[in-house]
């Protein structure tokens, strides 16, 4: 799930993810502005979900994949459009 909180003043937007892996150790976001490299690392929650917020510029667009248990990798149903990548899959797309 992704929730986007916009402000009038300010140059960025606050976006929560959170995502229900199940019998997940650890979920991870790569992809947001383009660094693929630098894992965000999500916590866990008491409901067994996982969940971060980060600050993303407005008017931006991020391709995303979230990283479970170091080796799995999954996309967010909820996000604004899914796009192809170079091997052959999808990734997921906010836009803000």
């Amino acid at each position: 799930m992704i929730q986007k909180t916009s402000y009038k003043t300010k140059d960025y937007c606050k976006v929560k993810f959170t995502v229900d892996a199940e019998n997940a150790e650890s979920v991870e976001i790569l992809g947001l502005n383009g660094d693929w490299d630098t894992p965000v690392a999500m916590s866990k929650k008491k409901d067994g979900t996982f969940a971060t917020e980060v600050q993303l510029p407005k008017n931006s667009r991020h391709e995303f994949k979230y990283r479970v248990n170091g080796s799995d990798w999954i996309n967010e149903p909820e996000a604004d459009e899914q796009s192809s990548n170079e091997y052959g899959g999808q990734n997921s797309v906010i836009t803000l």
